[in-house]
């Protein structure tokens, strides 16, 4: 069948979509709202459980801990195992706790010391720079040279990491621990995570994974592939807010080690409270938190949870990829000044698609001057996604009609060119 690249085909198609009505349930704060990958709105869910634990706060104060509906003092662990199935995990294998990089620092480290002698690290060069920083510094507080101890997968188009790349670094370097996307955040390209654990586990290497563009929108299965341990944030297709808590996975082969970066509220819970000076880790993912929970940044993951377990992942991860295929094809079909730097097979793209134009910056602000909510992301990517719980065919179809008419008329001509900012 010919592609049908009409805006009636759209609206017929909005109107057969099975998840269009969770729509309602957010506040969108722009008509065409397409950054959920870098912040996902506010949900009434989500405001709702966080009105919640506000109130708790007032009217109960410090028995919040115990009297909380559910206390406090087991929030995080009560929420990762409610996100544990969105990961593939046992539910005593994830915990919300932390930052994203905090997390990456604590697990890194933690792992990198399970090892023997001085390894190396395998990376690769597209990651999110967050990274790369803490893995470096890691390397630097055991007194090694990131340069000669951190290995960088190269990309063969400056777009993707080929997965047989992964596998060949492995064998030509004295790899020990290997930390990677699942999907790389400027070009959406969803990494061959069953094949790189299986080479990892065949050659005895330890396995990390920043799940940060993938958890809400696409599913996985960590703890059947036998991956080490997981980082990820809730502040993109999980709407959790702005600095939400972050979650973390470590596989129950591993329970039971001393974190790197010990902290108090990961110690072991029926004794935590007896104040010793010796530090006992819970036996759980949730040794890897450090401070308290901080239920006001927590609170709103709970009714985000509520939302996606309605719509469930595997709904999520369908209309996602019908979503994507749509804007795909609508760019080759009506801007062809415009190329596709996300993979074109489903199964190698996670939930959003880079859009690739030299003024690819400037076009970004006259979108956002429309009403067109998308991000730009260095040299030339506009990324644009169509987050399935609140977006439809007809948005992405008004949303290529918008880019159309700026790329044809230069309309980008009109705002200057920048070397830096909020994008």
């Amino acid at each position: 069948m010919s592609f049908d690249a009409t805006r009636e085909a759209a609206r017929r198609r909005d109107e057969a979509d099975p998840l269009s009505s969770f729509r309602e349930r957010f506040a969108l704060p722009d008509d065409l709202y397409m950054d959920g990958n870098s912040l996902g709105p506010l949900s009434s869910d989500a405001e709702r459980t966080l009105d919640r634990v506000v109130d708790e706060w007032r009217e109960q104060g410090i028995r919040g801990w115990t009297d909380g509906d559910p206390p406090w003092f087991e929030y995080a662990e009560s929420l990762g195992e409610r996100l544990a199935p969105l990961v593939g995990a046992r539910g005593d294998e994830v915990v919300v706790a932390n930052s994203t990089t905090v997390n990456v620092h604590t697990l890194v480290a933690t792992f990198y010391d399970l090892l023997e002698g001085t390894p190396k690290i395998l990376v690769d060069e597209l990651d999110f720079p967050t990274d790369h920083y803490a893995v470096r510094a890691q390397l630097r507080q055991r007194g090694l040279d990131p340069d000669e101890h951190l290995v960088q997968v190269e990309s063969r188009d400056g777009r993707t990491i080929a997965a047989e790349d992964v596998v060949r670094a492995m064998d030509a370097h004295d790899v020990g621990l290997a930390f990677l996307p699942s999907v790389l955040y400027r070009s959406g390209q969803l990494l061959d995570v069953e094949r790189i654990a299986r080479a990892a586990d065949e050659r005895g290497v330890l396995l990390g994974l920043d799940l940060a563009h993938s958890v809400g929108v696409v599913p996985h299965d960590l703890s059947a592939l036998g991956v080490d341990f997981a980082v990820w944030c809730h502040y993109k297709y999980l709407s959790a807010g702005p600095g939400a808590v972050a979650g973390l996975y470590v596989n129950r082969e591993h329970h039971g080690v001393t974190p790197a970066l010990a902290g108090w509220w990961g110690h072991e819970k029926g004794t935590q409270f007896e104040m010793n000076m010796e530090y006992t880790p819970a036996e759980s993912a949730g040794a890897f938190q450090i401070g308290t929970v901080p239920m006001l940044a927590a609170a709103p993951l709970e009714g985000a949870l509520d939302v996606v377990e309605e719509a469930g992942i595997d709904a999520i991860r369908e209309k996602s990829v019908a979503l994507t295929d749509y804007l795909v094809s609508l760019v080759d079909e009506r801007v062809l000044e415009c190329d596709v730097g996300t993979p074109r097979e489903a199964s190698r793209r996670g939930g959003h698609v880079a859009v690739e134009h030299p003024e690819g910056d400037r076009i970004s602000r006259a979108l956002k001057e429309r009403g067109v909510v998308v991000d730009f992301r260095p040299p030339n990517v506009v990324r644009v996604c169509p987050a399935p719980l609140y977006v439809g065919f007809e948005d992405v179809w008004r949303v290529v009609d918008h880019l159309r008419d700026i790329v044809e008329t230069r309309g980008y001509e009109a705002f200057d060119t920048r070397g830096g900012g909020v994008s």
